[in-house]
């Protein structure tokens, strides 16, 4: 082999090296971290001791037993566990109708689009230009002036512009919107199950509110009963015109309390329109109590390992992490030289005058290296490595923000449980009470202070049990809540964009 062959073998492998390295360092590098997503924290359990498999049971509507099984997956539609065609048909119509669902959908296709146009900073731009320009030119010369008749100056070109990507700068800010993207995307699964969180938790106030409404109006017909008896008596004088009057004044007592839970009752139906995108003036057309809710006898309850993946928050959280990450990245790559590639191929002519158009074309690479900028390239690097220690912050807080949604849940449920027992051995107890009592004060027995006092103790123990059974088919819906509801589940696709610019308000149909 002689020398000349040996030379230009070793040029050929250089060679292939060099582009083997160009290729590498303008397609596969890319400075900044590379984002890795966090581990589940390390617990295995959302308490310190282990909760109760089961919870207690009573005899009453919404005393059932509520058994816990580990690991099991939440339903997307969580609220049919309820068991109620009306509670549904109200869910599905806030998640058609609910202006922020339209807005949070709007959102995500508008970082989609935002995507789809940083994804074209990969590719080389392309610039027409095309001018005509009227002129006309004058020529001194020595004791006279000299004009050249007017002539149109014709130009058009082409110009080409490329940007190596050579640290990775582009991607990495391609990187971030992916990350907005998915941030956006989060951020409607979570207004989803914001949205069904609030119109059961709604439903559930409003049966709960006309539970109490209906306890009140059953002590003011008792009370009414006992101001007749004591009046027919005091006409014969077998009662006192004191308890004539203490007897007509817990009687207004009574009727006092029912205006403002009317009141509240009338503020919960306008919350449930709103939800739904409608308008206070509107029919609702559902009405709920109590007895129309089935409470879950079974519920989920998710592994710690699978509530960062479930709960919407968390990953939308995770995506402003890596969004944060993705920035320290395109905030390093501005630091560094950037190379582009650029050239131009156009024409120019004088109509008239000079006859057929002169072409020119260029081509050349570029190289850019900041200098000197006063120390703002280094600053924003140091201020993204910061946002990015804020974003992991923020991460940690959500997560722990959401076990302890968990745990609150699940520790509410097992008390839920031994409330409504109680309130319900209570009001047994108390509605007893008041039967014995009014038997003995018309046989004359005890005081009508004694009868007054069973009253309102009976009462209070009705009003009280309605609380505790709706708590209890609240802190339910709570649960699924903090589970994530099981959006993994659904197959919500955002609408289509429509064309041209939407109403505000469709007023077609008035």
């Amino acid at each position: 082999m002689n020398r000349t062959t040996s030379g230009a073998r070793n040029r050929r492998r250089m060679l292939g090296g060099v582009a083997r390295a160009a290729v590498f360092v303008l397609g596969g590098c890319a400075v900044g971290p590379n984002f890795a997503r966090p581990n589940p924290p390390p617990v295995t359990g959302y308490a310190p001791h282990p909760l109760p498999a089961v919870t207690g049971a009573t005899d009453v509507h919404g005393g059932a037993a509520q058994r816990f099984i580990g690991g099991m997956d939440v339903p997307g539609a969580w609220w049919e566990l309820f068991h109620s065609s009306l509670l549904d048909a109200l869910v599905r119509r806030a998640l058609e109708a609910n202006p922020t669902l339209a807005a949070g959908q709007a959102t995500l296709r508008e970082a989609e689009a935002q995507l789809r146009a940083g994804e074209s900073a990969l590719f080389p731009t392309l610039t027409g230009n095309a001018s005509t320009l009227q002129q006309r030119i004058t020529t001194a010369a020595e004791g006279g002036n000299a004009a050249l008749p007017p002539f149109t100056l014709n130009a058009a070109s082409l110009s080409v512009s490329y940007v190596f990507d050579i640290w990775g700068g582009t991607r990495r800010e391609i990187e971030a919107l992916r990350a907005e993207r998915q941030f956006q995307r989060f951020e409607l699964e979570a207004s989803y199950l914001t949205i069904s969180g609030d119109v059961v938790t709604a439903a559930i106030n409003e049966a709960a509110l006309r539970g109490e409404i209906a306890a009140t109006q059953e002590i003011i017909g008792i009370e009414t009963q006992e101001v007749a008896g004591l009046a027919r008596q005091f006409n014969i004088g077998a009662a006192a015109d004191t308890a004539v009057l203490a007897q007509r004044a817990a009687l207004a007592q009574a009727q006092a309390q029912l205006p403002p839970l009317q009141n509240q009752l009338a503020q919960q139906r306008n919350q449930l329109r709103a939800f739904l995108g409608a308008f206070p003036s509107e029919t609702l057309g559902t009405r709920f109590v109590l007895t129309s809710l089935e409470l879950p006898k079974t519920l989920p309850v998710s592994l710690p390992s699978r509530l960062v993946e479930q709960r919407p928050d968390i990953r939308a959280s995770e995506a402003l992490l890596h969004q944060a990450s993705a920035q320290i990245g395109v905030a390093t790559a501005n630091m560094l030289p950037q190379l582009t590639l650029s050239g131009s191929y156009g024409s120019e002519g004088v109509g008239g005058l000079f006859g057929p158009a002169l072409a020119a074309w260029s081509i050349g690479p570029g190289l850019t290296q900041p200098l000197f900028e006063g120390g703002k390239l280094y600053e924003q690097r140091r201020a993204a490595i910061e946002a990015y220690r804020a974003a992991a912050a923020q991460y940690r807080q959500t997560v722990i923000t959401a076990f302890q949604n968990v745990a609150d849940a699940l520790r509410a449920l097992e008390t839920d449980a031994a409330a409504v027992s109680a309130q319900a051995a209570a009001e047994a107890a108390a509605a007893e009470s008041l039967a014995a009592s009014q038997r003995q004060f018309h046989l004359g027995a005890i005081s009508y202070l004694s009868l007054l006092t069973a009253e309102q103790t009976y009462q209070q123990a009705r009003l009280n049990l309605v609380e505790a059974e709706a708590t209890r088919f609240s802190d339910t819906a709570a649960l699924f809540e903090a589970l994530g509801g099981g959006w993994w589940h659904r197959a919500d696709v955002a609408p289509a964009s429509p064309s041209g610019i939407p109403q505000i308000f469709d007023t077609s149909a008035r």
